[in-house]
């Protein structure tokens, strides 16, 4: 008998401490190079800001960094099986950019966007969708400059999933918190995205606690 309780305790033990342990959940910044935190150190770019954050509250996240420089639409399409392989909770979806850049058309750029947030909730029907809009320059005109901000809102109430309505907001305007391509951020500009994701990732993640 003494010997059924020396082995049968820890074992409960262990079996309670397992199931009392909240199981890490997986966050996926998956999007181009302002993700990727391209002419800084990746430790300095948004999602690894956003990952301080969460530690210093002590929640049961984890940050991947999904982030490839020059991605679009496409590309992204093609590479999100392969990113899928691993377990998502939370996805934030921050592509589209170079699409505008290049003066893709629009109508693929928003059918390549939905196949990804398909593709996601088809693997992972759980998870939660986050999508960060981004803007163009007026260059190619105002009629696609305007379309192309509007894919964003419009993705978003059709499938139901969180905006943030442009991730460069208080950034891209700003000299000093852009490198001087006029396309990426500075060290500074990701602190200011970093505050900006923060405030509509952070009431998701306390909800999935």
């Amino acid at each position: 008998m003494r010997y059924l309780f020396t082995v049968l305790i820890p074992f409960l033990f262990a079996v309670q401490m397992a199931y009392a342990q909240p199981k890490t959940q997986s966050i996926l910044f998956f999007g181009d190079s302002i993700t990727a935190g391209y002419g800084i150190d990746e430790n300095k770019a948004f999602p690894a800001l956003i990952e301080q954050k969460i530690d210093s509250l002590g929640w049961n996240f984890e940050v991947r960094n999904g982030g490839l420089s020059g991605e679009t639409s496409a590309g992204g399409l093609r590479r999100i099986d392969w990113m899928l392989q691993h377990k998502v909770d939370v996805f934030v979806l921050e592509l589209g950019g170079n699409d505008g850049l290049r003066g893709i058309d629009l109508a693929s750029t928003q059918q390549n966007l939905q196949q990804i947030i398909d593709k996601v909730e088809k693997t992972y029907p759980d998870a939660t969708i986050v999508l960060a809009g981004m803007q163009v320059p007026p260059n190619l005109g105002t009629d696609y400059t305007r379309e192309f901000k509007n894919i964003y809102p419009e993705l978003a109430q059709s499938n139901d999933v969180a905006l943030i309505p442009f991730l460069l907001q208080d950034v891209g305007a700003e000299s000093d918190l852009m490198q001087a391509d006029g396309l990426h951020p500075t060290v500074k500009g990701h602190r200011v995205m970093a505050e900006t994701v923060w405030e509509a990732l952070k009431p998701i993640l306390q909800q999935r606690r």
